[in-house]
Parts: C-alpha cells; sequence; structure tokens
C-alpha cells in the first residue's frame, strides 16, 4: 500500500511539472503582456518555487508600468536565489518610481555579483548623477568609458557631472568627444546647451547652428540660439528664431518674451508690447505686473535673470 502511494505521488508530481513546463512554455511564446502574467501566475500556484516564473512575470508587469507588482516578482527571486540580472531588473523598476536610492542599491549589489556587467555600472552611475553624486558618478561613467570608449551618449552624461561640479574643462572635453564619435543633431546641441550655460554665447550659436542643419525640427534649438543672438545683440536674428520656436508650440511664453525683448532693443515699442502681452497672458499674469517674481517659472528668470530684470522694467511700462 505504501509502495502504490509513493508512486501516486510521484505520477502526481509530474503531471504537475509537465502542466506547469507547457504553461511557462506558452507563457513565453504569447506577445500578449497580460496573458502572459496570468499564464506565468499559473505556473507559480503549481510551483511556487519555479523562480524563474516570477522573473518572466516580474518583467511582464515592468513593461506594462506596474512596477510595485515586478519589484515584489524580483523580491521573491532575490530572497530565494540572488543574482546579478534580477536585481538589475529590480533596480530598473526602482528607479521607474523614481526610487533612486532602492535602485542605487539593486545596481550597485548586480555589479557586485557580476563585474562584467557594464549595464549595471552604467546605471549606477546615471542614478547617482540623480542624486547628485557627481564625484562618484563620474568615477562608474570614467570606468564605464574604459570597457566601452565609444558610446557618446557616456561622455555627454559624464560632461553633465563635470559641469555640476563646475569643472568645466573637463566637461567641454567630453561633450566634444561625443561629437567625434557621433557629429549628430543631439550631441551638438548638448554642447551648446553647456556653451550657453557658461555664457560662451557666440560658441553656442554656432553650435545650435550645426545641430539645425542636421535637425531643423528642434524648437528648442530654435530658442537657445535665438536667446544667443539677443544676448549678442543681433536682434533680427533672435526675432527670426523666436518666431520659428513659436510655430512649434504657440503657448511658448519664453519665445514670447525673447520676441518682447528684442523688439524693445530694437525701439519697436508697439511689437514689444504685443509680444509682451501675449507672454503675460499665457502666463495668466495679465496687465498687473508688480514684482519680477510672476516670472519666476520662466527660462529669463531662472537662467537671465539679471538680463531679465534689467529689461522687463522697461517693457512692463509699456502697458
Amino acid at each position: 500500500m505504501k509502495q502504490l502511494l509513493l508512486t501516486l505521488f510521484m505520477c502526481s508530481t509530474l503531471l504537475n511539472y509537465a502542466q506547469a513546463n507547457k504553461l511557462y512554455r506558452k507563457a513565453m511564446r504569447t506577445s500578449n503582456l497580460n496573458e502572459r502574467i496570468e499564464l506565468l501566475s499559473e505556473v507559480i500556484k503549481i510551483e511556487p518555487k519555479n523562480l524563474d516564473a516570477y522573473f518572466q512575470r516580474g518583467i511582464a508587469k515592468n513593461d506594462l508600468g506596474d512596477f510595485g507588482g515586478a519589484i515584489v516578482d524580483y523580491s521573491k527571486v532575490i530572497v530565494e536565489q540572488p543574482d546579478a540580472d534580477t536585481y538589475y531588473n529590480r533596480g530598473n523598476s526602482r528607479y521607474s518610481i523614481q526610487d533612486f536610492i532602492g535602485a542605487k542599491e539593486d545596481y550597485a549589489k548586480a555589479y557586485m555579483l557580476d563585474h562584467s556587467f557594464i549595464d549595471a555600472l552604467y546605471s549606477l552611475a546615471c542614478v547617482k548623477l540623480d542624486l547628485e553624486e557627481y564625484n562618484n558618478a563620474i568615477k562608474d561613467f570614467s570606468e564605464v568609458i574604459k570597457v566601452a570608449p565609444s558610446q557618446p551618449k557616456t561622455y555627454t552624461l559624464r560632461a553633465s557631472a563635470y559641469s555640476a561640479i563646475e569643472s568645466y574643462e573637463n566637461a567641454a572635453k567630453d561633450y566634444t568627444t561625443a561629437i567625434l564619435i557621433e557629429p549628430n543633431s543631439i550631441n551638438f546641441y548638448n554642447r551648446a546647451a553647456f556653451l550657453m550655460s557658461i555664457k560662451y554665447y557666440k560658441e553656442a550659436q554656432t553650435d545650435f547652428t550645426k545641430s539645425l542643419r542636421l535637425n531643423s525640427n528642434n524648437a528648442y534649438a530654435y530658442f537657445y540660439r535665438g536667446t544667443a543672438s539677443l544676448l549678442l545683440g543681433a536682434y533680427q536674428d533672435a526675432i527670426s528664431d523666436f518666431t520659428k520656436a513659436i510655430s512649434f508650440d504657440a503657448t511658448d511664453f519664453d519665445a514670447y518674451l525673447g520676441l518682447a525683448l528684442s523688439y524693445y532693443k530694437l525701439n519697436d515699442l508697439e511689437k514689444a508690447n504685443t509680444h509682451f502681452n501675449r507672454a503675460n497672458d499665457i502666463l495668466s499674469i495679465g496687465k498687473e505686473i508688480t514684482n519680477i517674481q510672476q516670472y519666476n517659472n520662466t527660462y529669463w528668470f531662472q537662467h537671465q535673470y539679471y538680463y531679465f530684470n534689467n529689461n522687463v522694467v522697461h517693457l512692463a511700462k509699456l502697458q
């Protein structure tokens, strides 16, 4: 009798395994993520210790935007059998919900378990950049570059970290290296934006022009080139670029303010007032201008405060 019971148990176990394996294969074949999750959940009911099913269900949940559910599934795998891939994936899910501290811990653990996992080190550097741990981010990006020296994005991100600690020479070198590797619109734009931030307006203007030659559909490039032209005293060029920026977004209050400033500098007070009023309407300021703080959400207040402060007073008097 005992032998019979043992045989029946073994048969039942084998049948369960076969059923779970069949469901798992079906889950991995379907492109419908909801269906995949349902099938993998059935696998887990049959085999609660099937870590592959938890892992794959976590991926499916993450891809559907259920980051919390993905984290739970990855955590189940990590508790039972920690590995670099699962830590990395959980880090990605945590990053998606802006749990940067948690993501940092997971990326670090993934890299610790597998030092050849360069994607984990790259992601660790990125999250350190988000956490404003600039020196540590630079260190990690530098290690990534040693292994993969031909990826322009890594240089751009390291440049951003260098810029944040005011190591402008190093930042400039990295932005330039990115361009040398891949001279595309984005890389010229990134260097131009950096040059704007350190007030190299003529050089920034040149890079924005190169960027726009490669991609003429970048409204931001028109706006910033217009700003550089305005600050360099090329008011007609500024007007052309601000007008172009508005053609992409008719509610771009910063571009309207740029037009108002440009026309004021040309002593075309009527047009200056018209565009100033339009900007104020979009900002819901109207004609009741009491102080510059009313423009605290604008580019001009945040990045060109002194220039704007010196000129907005004159625009306000046109009301």
